[in-house]
């Protein structure tokens, strides 16, 4: 077959996600931090009373509803606000906007190993920096590294950690570049960096309804910055990225901050219980502020564990890459949901 595509095209790995089994699957899935509880009522109600117009007519191309809502959760200015079809399409756009061949994307590692295929499709040149084993920010590193674009997640994934803010702080003030700050699983967590965007024209946080607000199917993110650095990014957004249903439930999701923050204070606690369980097995467990935990099996056998799971319907997921694949990370799902997961793994590390 001729060659069709860009060289960093044909060079680069795909994205590979948790696995999603199909719909009616009798499955306990705990791979891929969705949250265990379902979305709210009131976005449920929006969903049910869909109005055909909306479906007949062009949705707005800004996503404007949504952005009044979440400016009035967030207390800032609804210019200070962008919307994507999922946090990820965000992550995208700061990419595609600000490097090119010879700009660099810079973070530290272990992290979302989505970072690193966004940045292959603009064929940017990729700085990994390790964190330490006790996860400290290799601030001088990052600064060293001079990206265009420095993404930092916190809460991180895989290790559920939380960079702080006076970290955050000095990494900002440091770099020439942007900072991405990406609170996927801000609503889990003690704090967030939200405040930095009033401080630095270079930081931008972003958000998503899939994890606190039980969304992920629906595909909705924001990002909140200065408007002249969000400008750049409405410039190589698609024309009409947020259709219409998604920012009507999206905004009755983000305005029902009750029921949001119930789940999160449910998630939590069971997060805390499973947690304890798991530690009395023999596993470590390190210390998370989301909704999943990362942890290493007594008997280093994580893939073993990942696999017999599987067997018996149940998915975590399994890492296989350097310093993740003696570990798993596990989902915090309900507490039934969690009590067979320590049941079954109690069975299996007995055999």
């Amino acid at each position: 077959m001729s060659n069709y595509f860009r060289s960093n095209v044909d060079a680069m790995a795909s994205y590979v996600p948790g696995e999603q089994p199909p719909r009616g699957t009798q499955i306990i899935k705990l791979n891929s931090n969705e949250n265990p509880y379902p979305p709210s009522p009131m976005a449920l109600a929006v969903l049910r009373n869909i109005d055909g117009e909306w479906l007949r007519r062009y949705p707005e191309p800004f996503g404007g509803q949504f952005r009044q809502a979440a400016s009035k959760v967030l207390g800032v200015p609804s210019d200070w606000i962008i919307v994507g079809n999922g946090s990820d399409e965000l992550l995208n756009l700061v990419i595609r906007a600000c490097t090119e061949p010879g700009r660099k994307v810079v973070y530290p590692m272990p992290t979302y190993v989505l970072y690193v295929t966004l940045s292959q499709m603009q064929a940017a040149e990729v700085v990994e920096i390790p964190y330490s084993e006790d996860y400290k920010l290799p601030l001088e590193e990052l600064v060293a590294a001079n990206g265009a674009v420095t993404f930092i997640a916190s809460p991180n994934s895989p290790s559920g950690h939380v960079v702080s803010i006076n970290e955050l702080r000095k990494l900002a003030s440091q770099l020439s570049g942007i900072l991405v700050i990406d609170e996927a699983y801000v609503d889990f967590a003690a704090e967030n960096a939200l405040d930095l965007v009033k401080e630095f024209e270079n930081v931008i946080v972003m958000r998503t309804l899939s994890k606190g607000y039980s969304l992920a199917g629906l595909r909705l993110g924001f990002g909140i910055a200065n408007p002249q650095l969000l400008h750049g990014l409405f410039k190589v957004k698609d024309s009409y990225n947020i259709d219409a249903i998604a920012c009507a439930v999206g905004t009755a999701a983000i305005t029902d901050q009750a029921y949001k923050n119930a789940c999160a204070a449910k998630v939590k606690a069971s997060r805390t219980q499973l947690a304890t369980d798991l530690q009395k097995l023999g596993f470590q467990v390190w210390d998370s502020q989301t909704n999943f935990l990362l942890v290493q099996p007594p008997q280093d056998n994580a893939e073993y564990l990942y696999q017999k799971l599987k067997a018996q319907n149940i998915l975590v997921r399994y890492f296989p890459q350097p310093r993740l694949d003696n570990k798993l990370r596990i989902t915090v799902g309900t507490d039934e949901q969690n009590q067979i997961l320590v049941e079954t793994l109690t069975h299996l590390l007995r055999k």
